[in-house]
């Protein structure tokens, strides 16, 4: 399908695009909010500044998709391959992302406020400065990614895998990172006041000037992990394994 025949269509009306290729268009701008594009082709697609907000995204293929500044505002993006596409500063706030291809994806400075992101493969995604408060991580897979000044209060990262990634000057006060693995990861200067952190794994972790404050870290690993300057003031250190 054209893109002059997908606009004109959408214009008259029709919503169902299902399954159609639009692969490598240039649909900078467009408006296709609400629209039904489930299996579709769109990948190395340029969709800066579009709006497909409320959209059907379920199982297509935006890999290496432009979507820059894109209003993604609670579109369904169930199964859908993500893989390497540019996602800055877009808007997905309450998006539905079970369990898609996020690896490689620039998300930096994007909105993701209440989105659900259970069992997704974020691995070294760039989500630097990301607004992920009150987002649904849980069994997510965020190896090796950057979450440098991330915004993640109140998120649910329990069962994570976040090995290797970079959360220096992250805020995560409130944080379910129960049974979570951090093991070598950056938490340098990270706000986790009040977080749970119940069996996670912080193993050969960088944990210096960390803020724990009435953080739950009973149970967790923490062998080999840098602590300098490390606050935990009223936090619960109950049965913490040090080696």
């Amino acid at each position: 399908m054209e893109v002059s025949e997908l606009i004109n269509s959408y214009h008259a009306g029709r919503r169902n695009f299902a399954g159609v290729n639009l692969s490598k268009t240039d649909m900078n701008g467009i408006d296709l909010s609400h629209a039904d594009l489930s299996g579709a082709n769109l990948s190395e697609s340029s969709l800066y500044g579009a709006n497909l907000s409320h959209a059907k995204l379920n199982g297509a293929d935006f890999n290496s998709a432009k979507l820059y500044r894109a209003n993604l505002v609670s579109a369904n993006f169930i199964g859908a391959d993500l893989g390497e596409a540019d996602l800055s500063e877009a808007n997905l706030s309450d998006a539905k992302l079970y369990g898609v291809n996020l690896y490689g994806a620039i998300l930096n400075k994007a909105k993701l406020p209440r989105a659900k992101l259970n069992g997704a493969n974020m691995g070294k995604a760039k989500l630097n400065r990301a607004d992920l408060s009150e987002a649904i991580l849980r069994e997510a897979r965020l190896f090796g990614a950057g979450l440098n000044e991330a915004m993640l209060q109140r998120a649910d990262l329990s069962r994570s895998s976040l090995n290797g990634a970079n959360l220096s000057k992250a805020m995560l006060s409130e944080v379910d990172l129960t049974f979570a693995s951090l093991y070598g990861a950056s938490l340098c200067d990270a706000d986790l006041s009040e977080a749970d952190l119940t069996s996670a794994n912080l193993q050969g972790s960088d944990l210096t000037r960390v803020n724990f404050y009435k953080a739950n870290l009973s149970k967790a690993k923490m062998a080999d992990a840098a602590t300098e300057g490390m606050l935990t003031q009223e936090a619960n250190l109950t049965g913490i394994i040090w080696s």
